[in-house]
């Protein structure tokens, strides 16, 4: 029977000696989403990636990986999660469909060369994993974590280093997986591309939540003040910006002025009016809430208070 989600936490919780790594962290993921787990470093997402995936026990708490303990059925677990590390431990002289026959073989099934064609390495198929570029050594990890037709994959800074391509090129692989009813939960850096790619997000600070929810609520529930930039044809907001309502000034920059405001409405408004009154051309207005990134660290900077 398929369990309620792919993943659970319940007060899970791990320490080194005196340093505690994970706090009573507790968190769910429904099947079919990908899942962002952010925190800056030291936070314990590795810690908590290495309790969930079987390779550290936790001091407390209970993990259930598709329904399975890590720690009471580690190779039910093995079978039914695909892992792709930042770094590859693979021999420098094993080729890429040697990799692939290998893990399949682990994972007890006849290797299907065709991932390499979906994941565009088959003219590398038969080159070395040190001449490889870095691009195509990420897509090759990503192809062995689904080789043997995981239900969860666990990402670890996937697209680290990676150019603005290979990354576009990855993140459509994981949004493919996702459409094929694939959950994953993906660790990272990068808050455009958690903000991209992300379901629900989970911030963790000093082996704590410090949020969870979809990148739009978390974005929505800062500070409240959203952020109004505007350049008009004839310089009204050029040089000497005039006051708007509800609205503070934060800087005047190549032709533009840019506003904090409470309540964007009001401000916007009178902002046209002001044009208007003035026989001036609106060239660009962009009205945006506070982005991922910000909100990330007004959540770790509060946190670790």
């Amino acid at each position: 029977m398929k369990s309620e989600n792919a993943l659970e936490l319940k007060d899970v919780s791990k320490a080194y000696g005196d340093t505690v790594a994970v706090d009573a962290l507790s968190f769910v993921v429904p099947h079919g989403m990908i899942f962002g787990l952010l925190g800056p470093n030291g936070a314990g997402k590795t810690t908590t990636l290495e309790c969930i995936e079987g390779l550290r026990k936790p001091d407390r708490g209970e993990i259930r990986v598709m329904g399975i303990d890590p720690t009471a059925h580690p190779r039910r677990l093995w079978n039914a999660i695909g892992v792709q590390l930042q770094t590859s431990g693979l021999p420098e002289t094993m080729t890429a469909k040697e990799a692939l026959a290998f893990f399949s073989r682990y994972h007890g099934r006849t290797p299907e060369y065709a991932i390499l064609d979906r994941f565009g390495l088959t003219e590398k198929a038969d080159d070395q994993f040190g001449n490889l570029s870095v691009g195509q050594k990420r897509r090759l990890a990503l192809a062995l974590a689904v080789a043997h037709d995981p239900e969860i994959v666990f990402l670890d800074e996937p697209t680290a280093g990676l150019d603005v391509e290979s990354r576009m090129e990855l993140h459509a692989m994981m949004l493919e997986l996702k459409d094929a009813g694939k959950t994953i939960v993906l660790a990272t850096h990068d808050m455009a591309e958690a903000e991209k790619l992300c379901d629900e997000i989970a911030i963790i600070v000093a082996g704590r939540l410090g949020v969870v929810g979809t990148p739009s609520r978390i974005t929505a529930a800062g500070d409240k003040r959203t952020r109004i930039s505007v350049s008009s044809a004839n310089g009204t907001f050029a040089h000497v910006a005039p006051e708007l309502p509800e609205a503070t000034l934060i800087a005047l920059k190549d032709g533009y002025a840019q506003y904090s405001s409470e309540n964007p409405s009001r401000s916007v408004t009178a902002l046209l009016a002001l044009l208007e009154k003035r026989n001036d051309e609106l060239v660009d207005l962009r009205v945006e809430r506070p982005t991922l990134e910000e909100r990330f660290i007004e959540i770790t900077g509060r946190t670790q208070k």
